[in-house]
């Protein structure tokens, strides 16, 4: 029998001094089986650091042809396209074709910097394209904070990120690779 999601609730309050954007939101988080607690964290901040009244959560590793999180107009035109991981060039091409914003938000260390000098050659037509990295140890971090129930706080000034959960305070810098035009 197959392995259903773990549900994880999130309160999310995001501070984000660069947009001027301070809400809070409620995230009902389906973690699917073969999620790590890494990739849960990522999906998580890379929400923040998009927050929206619009942006939501997608069915993620369950479709094919869904990102992890989008933001639809109000008349259903995909607007912002969120995606973790490595993506194949393809998915990248149909992506930037779909969406009028696209942000990938590869992890993983050395393999995410393997991937991208495959990848960033192909990627410089797309001026909607923004790709930014996560370091290993910052990810490892915010893995440790994983929790099925979770108050988070995120600060985001000058492109720097704190994420604290009661006591414990993650500083992330994330580093973009490829900025939309």
């Amino acid at each position: 029998m197959a392995q259903k999601s773990t549900i994880y609730k999130v309160e999310l309050s995001v501070s984000d001094m660069d947009r001027h954007y301070y809400e809070t939101h409620k995230l009902t988080v389906a973690k699917h089986p073969s999620e790590t607690d890494e990739r849960l964290m990522v999906r998580i901040v890379a929400f923040a650091l998009n927050a929206h009244e619009l942006l939501e959560m997608t069915k993620g590793l369950s479709t094919d042809d869904e990102p992890d999180i989008w933001q639809k107009s109000l008349s259903g035109e995909l607007d912002v396209w969120v995606a973790l991981g490595l993506p194949s060039e393809k998915v990248i091409r149909q992506s930037c074709g779909k969406a009028a914003k696209v942000v990938i938000y590869p992890y993983g260390g050395r393999t995410a910097e393997m991937w991208w000098d495959k990848v960033k050659n192909s990627t410089t037509r797309f001026d909607n394209l923004q790709v930014v990295n996560f370091s290993e140890s910052d990810t490892d971090a915010l893995a440790r904070l994983a929790s099925r129930t979770m108050k988070l706080q995120v600060n985001i000034q000058d492109g720097d990120v704190m994420v604290s959960v009661d006591d414990s305070i993650v500083y992330v810098s994330p580093l973009e690779w490829k900025g939309a035009a």
